[in-house]
């Protein structure tokens, strides 16, 4: 069983699919590593430790040739792994609605495509969420990009010159990326509100020590929405939400707005008229900027200035802190393939509750309902 570790090709893309920590492990099961030079560059990682952790490092032809597995963070292209063998598994964020060509090319070609954000969000695949492990550091990550381009300090801070106040941080959507972000600007010494669709995370909010913002005597989402993501609402919900977050933001310093819907457009949070009523020096940071953007006028990979306000849109933001996300990315591939691990074949064999959700091909063909429906 050979699993091959390729250099990233996406423009941006800091990170890489295995550490030497999981470099060792799935030697330990006894599957043999190929690492293509200059992988892990990106993301601290020298030629020198992979070697070191006892995989091979060459050329990408040779790192892919006879491959059984192929670990990437986003998926490779067809050309670029025809070394691999007939059948073999393609393990990586694959973006299965945004890269559709790409998955059919993976069918024609005869690999098994597997779309690790695809997992489904149980107890026993928690270790496996990449989903989850990356929007945790992108939270965080989030708050830094604010405070970065905010001109004013975050705490209150008391001085012989007089009071320095405290910023104000709203937080949108309060998922593991958005709770991640009221830790954060809470530890910075930010006063922190946060709102979500889903009433069951106010409890969390408020947990946090953030003030839950929530609207009231109009039903939102009592428990989590597919998946652990919120769905739609409905548009009398939508209004009175719209009206609620006017008069809130037009307080706020800080804004992050962290909302996704699986395979749709992001849901539209805070229009320009909500951004003029802020105050000039403002910053809104929108993680969902690659998918179409909570906030508009946001653009992906740019900070914009509208109204004063400052509107931070990063691209790929867990690849701006590439070491950590990369030993996160990395155990939860190993996690996933390790649970599978049959000793007797040496090679990972999937049941079908975890395998029906994240295959995206097999035998040739697209085989995943939510890319057939």
């Amino acid at each position: 069983m050979k699993i091959a570790v390729l250099k990233e090709q996406a423009a941006g893309e800091a990170r890489v699919a295995a550490t030497p920590e999981t470099v060792k492990k799935f030697i330990g099961l006894g599957a043999q590593v190929a690492v293509e030079a200059g992988a892990g560059l990106t993301a601290s990682v020298a030629d020198a430790d992979y070697a070191a952790a006892g995989a091979s490092v060459a050329d990408r032809a040779a790192t892919v040739a006879g491959a059984d597995i192929v670990l990437g963070v986003q998926g490779p292209d067809v050309a670029s792994i025809a070394g691999a063998n007939p059948g073999a598994w393609i393990v990586a964020g694959l973006n299965p609605f945004g890269e559709r060509a790409r998955v059919d090319a993976y069918a024609a070609a005869g690999y098994e495509a597997l779309a690790m954000e695809f997992m489904p969000r149980i107890t026993r695949a928690q270790s496996m969420d990449i989903l989850s492990s990356q929007s945790n550091l992108s939270g965080y990550k989030a708050v830094l990009d604010a405070a970065s381009e905010y001109g004013k300090a975050f705490p209150m801070m008391m001085t012989a010159a007089g009071t320095v106040s405290a910023a104000r941080a709203f937080i949108m959507g309060v998922g593991v990326a958005g709770l991640q972000a009221i830790a954060t600007a809470r530890r910075l010494g930010a006063q922190v509100s946060a709102t979500d669709v889903r009433a069951a995370t106010k409890e969390q909010i408020e947990s946090l020590g953030a003030k839950a913002i929530f609207v009231e005597k109009v039903a939102g989402i009592e428990g989590e929405g597919s998946g652990g993501y919120a769905t739609e609402m409905s548009d009398e919900y939508k209004a009175a939400q719209a009206e609620l977050v006017s008069a809130h933001i037009a307080k706020q310093d800080i804004v992050i707005t962290t909302a996704l819907i699986p395979g749709r457009p992001a849901p539209r949070l805070i229009t320009d008229a909500q951004i003029a009523s802020m105050k000039p020096g403002s910053v809104i940071v929108d993680l969902a900027v690659e998918q179409g953007g909570n906030v508009e006028g946001a653009v992906a990979g740019e900070v914009v200035v509208r109204h004063g306000v400052k509107i931070v849109g990063h691209r790929n933001v867990p690849s701006r802190l590439a070491t950590d996300t990369s030993a996160l990315f990395s155990r939860n591939l190993f996690n996933f393939l390790s649970a599978f691990w049959d000793k007797e074949k040496g090679a990972p064999v999937l049941d079908d509750e975890i395998g029906n959700a994240i295959r995206l091909t097999q035998g040739g063909k697209v085989v995943n309902e939510r890319l057939l429906g």
